[in-house]
């Protein structure tokens, strides 16, 4: 008589419902592809080709001599308790194009490193 089971409509309901989702996240996904492709509109205006030419030219740099390098220089050893204590300062270094010394300017930090003596 028109009699239909409610499962088998709830079944029914699900598999749509399973099928909508998985659909809509495989689209996503595509579109998502898409747009990072250079095929998309988005990267039109670069140049993904291998076939175009690069031009590339050596440049030579010659380091700034107002640009100073870190260095950190041994200032003292002792012995405390058992253990040798050395005390670092670091420095500001200018070099001149040749690495000769400018000038040497303590930056105030101070780095210790502390080992066991064994003997």
């Amino acid at each position: 008589m028109g009699y239909v089971n409610v499962s088998e409509k709830g079944a029914q309901i699900m598999k749509l419902k399973t099928f909508l989702c998985v659909s809509f996240l495989l689209v996503t996904l595509g579109f998502a592809a898409y747009l990072d492709s250079p095929y998309s509109f988005i990267n039109k205006d670069y140049a993904y080709s291998a076939d175009q030419p690069v031009m590339a030219q050596p440049v030579d740099v010659e380091p700034s001599s107002d640009i100073p390098v870190l260095e950190e220089k041994l200032e003292k050893i002792e012995r405390v308790d058992g253990y040798i204590i050395e005390t670092y300062q670091e420095y500001e270094v200018y070099k001149d194009k040749d690495g000769n010394v400018l000038k040497s300017e303590p930056t105030g930090k101070i780095d210790t490193l502390q080992y066991w003596d064994n003997q």
